[in-house]
């Protein structure tokens, strides 16, 4: 077993930062045993995170090298932070750790506080499973050992290490995961070769890149069904992001170049969009959750064009078919509406609840002059809640008829405590046409 998250990184810590920057298969699944519930009961319960991959013991060489002064860490962060087009006034530093082996200071990890947390919170409440969602393995995800690294250390240090005994929380209890961009980093083969260890290596469960599953603890009321949104962008054109100097868009100019391995390299992959619809339209699930690593409304104003393909290629389908979106890939935790008027002009469907689940390692700040430029542009989103340079990530509880969404977060001084931060319900959306 590793040492905790405190011998391990936060000796010494050095806390530059507690700020934060918020904004209030094809067939059809297998019919499932109903379970007796009295009212109120949760049909299931999920713990929602992503991007928890970041690790100290496996960062880039020029995350190390050359060895960086507190004073200079934070002016490298705030040259960033400009580079973003972010209110230079708001500036706030990520969390800086001491790095015994250089001796230079360098982001800190919260990936162990996160899944401390997560366990700690379901001792409290039910926890049925979770969903992983994604960026699970940083920088560069599996390497087949091009670095050095055998992919076997790396599975174990960061995806078996902090999960290992969440199988004890519930009677069947399963990590639902999906990959990032950082998992397809490398080359196909060593994404696959992740796949393989999550579908092989409890408490987690893939099968293949695309699948859909139906929580045992469910009693099949629920299914869950996940997408591969990089190999799904691969496949369509998505223009790099480009803001002015006031934080709002530019018309973009330059394509994004996908790396050739994460292209859509056979039927299924090229047909996604299509099965996602198939498969949601004969679901009997009374939820029918859609997961993939990119949202489809972003705040930190870098990944906008990503998100404005992402709503191009799935919106349509997910608002008349599915309940809720849930994604990582932003480094924050934030939940939003679409009404769907721009996605299916004139079909008056209730609003589709995204939740943005991706503070389980590494911090992320917002970019509220962005946010205030990309809400003026889209009535069609509503964010209740936005937070960056945070740690932490949500719990959804699903009833008969309503969805509850919790953020819990832990300190950013790694004290390793939880605060449920915020609170909101969504209606069953119901929207099968």
């Amino acid at each position: 077993m590793r040492p905790s998250i405190a011998a391990r990184q936060f000796l010494p810590l050095v806390l530059v930062a507690a700020g934060l920057l918020s904004g209030c298969a094809t067939a059809p699944a297998p019919k499932t045993a109903t379970i007796a519930r009295s009212p109120g009961e949760p049909v299931l319960s999920l713990l929602v995170f992503g991007d928890h991959g970041y690790d100290l013991d496996f960062l880039e060489a020029e995350d190390r090298e050359p060895p960086r002064t507190l004073e200079q860490a934070i002016e490298l962060e705030r040259e960033e932070w400009l580079e973003d087009k972010r209110p230079p006034d708001e500036f706030t530093p990520s969390s800086l750790v001491r790095l015994p082996s250089t001796g230079g200071y360098v982001a800190a990890s919260g990936m162990m506080l996160v899944a401390d947390a997560m366990r700690s919170h379901c001792s409290n409440v039910r926890c049925d499973a979770a969903v992983m969602l994604g960026d699970n393995v940083y920088p560069n995800g599996p390497t087949l050992g091009a670095d050095g690294v055998d992919d076997a250390k790396r599975f174990d240090e960061i995806l078996l290490t902090p999960f290992r005994d969440f199988g004890k929380l519930a009677p069947d209890f399963r990590i639902y995961a999906t990959l990032g961009n950082h998992d397809w980093r490398t080359s196909r083969k060593a994404a696959l070769g992740e796949v393989r260890y999550l579908e092989t290596t409890p408490p987690f469960y893939m099968d293949g890149i695309r699948y859909r599953v139906t929580p045992p603890a469910s009693g099949g009321e629920v299914e869950i069904f996940v997408l591969d949104t990089e190999v799904l962008l691969a496949g369509t054109t998505v223009y790099e992001d480009a803001l002015a100097d006031d934080g709002s868009e530019l018309p973009p100019t330059e394509i994004e170049v996908p790396e050739p391995w994460t292209k859509p390299a056979n039927r299924a992959e090229r047909q996604m969009v299509q099965w996602l619809e198939r498969s949601l339209r004969e679901s009997r699930a009374r939820w029918k959750i859609v997961i993939g690593h990119h949202p489809l409304w972003s705040s930190a104003g870098s990944k906008f064009e990503q998100a404005k393909a992402m709503r191009r290629l799935l919106l349509p389908t997910l608002c008349r078919y599915a309940d809720m979106y849930l994604a990582g890939h932003e480094h924050t935790l934030e939940i939003h509406t679409d009404t769907c008027a721009a996605a299916v002009p004139g079909a008056n469907l209730p609003p589709l609840p995204q939740l943005v689940s991706g503070a389980a390692a590494k911090h992320r700040p917002l970019n509220s002059w962005f946010m205030a430029h990309q809400a003026k542009k889209s009535p069609e989103l509503t964010t209740f809640y936005a937070k960056g340079i945070v740690w932490g990530f949500l719990h959804l509880t699903l009833q008969q008829d309503r969805a509850i969404v919790t953020v819990v977060t832990t300190p950013n001084d790694g004290s390793g405590t939880t605060a449920v931060e915020y609170t909101q319900e969504f209606a069953r959306r119901g929207t099968a046409q």
